[in-house]
């Protein structure tokens, strides 16, 4: 059974998804937070799941911010990081320590419009098809090996609207892609 830690830095609409599945050879026992007031802190309470939260002002570097999540993370003998809408930058302890063992979601197709605004990017930028990736990370922002995507066709939709189809099939890929890493592994 892994057992897997999820980051998030948000309201943790992907966390919450992700815990209400049922997984056979996994199971979520942890939430990595960086923000004190982040309202998936109040998703994971409700789902009895421990929090750390960990904040990178509280720390001389962020070598020692990652040291300290790493030294969690193997504390709880976590197996697997989902990052759920995390806003940090993964670095070298982390990459180091968990190489191969960190998956992210991603509001665009990637390898396009990779950064902190894959929705808006894309959208103005005028593209037909718009998407998820679900991918490994890499020490290249959004740019490590694709597991899946799922995509869906532009018609006369707003930005919100789309991204409120964005966050639809995020909800639904990235709990069926966890299902399928973990039955494969």
């Amino acid at each position: 059974m892994k057992r897997i830690a999820v980051f998030a830095s948000g309201s943790g609409t992907n966390f919450e998804a992700l815990v209400n599945e049922k997984y056979n050879n996994g199971k979520i026992v942890l939430l990595v937070c960086d923000k004190p007031e982040a309202f998936v802190l109040e998703r994971a309470k409700k789902h009895n799941i421990e929090s750390f939260v960990v904040e990178l002002k509280k720390f001389e570097s962020k070598e020692a911010y990652e040291k300290a999540i790493v030294d969690k993370l193997k504390k709880e003998k976590i197996d697997l990081v989902l990052l759920a809408g995390y806003m940090k930058i993964v670095d070298k302890t982390l990459l180091d320590a968990y190489e191969g063992k960190i998956i992210n979601i991603h509001p665009a197709l990637l390898p396009s419009f990779k950064g902190a605004h894959g929705i808006k990017d894309a959208y103005e930028y005028g593209v037909k098809i718009m998407g998820v990736t679900i991918h490994y990370v890499n020490k290249e922002v959004d740019g490590g090996k694709i597991i899946a995507q799922d995509a869906f066709h532009l018609t006369n939709e707003t930005l919100d609207e789309a991204e409120e189809i964005i966050h639809t099939i995020e909800h639904k890929l990235y709990p069926d892609t966890l299902k399928k890493l973990l039955e494969e592994k």
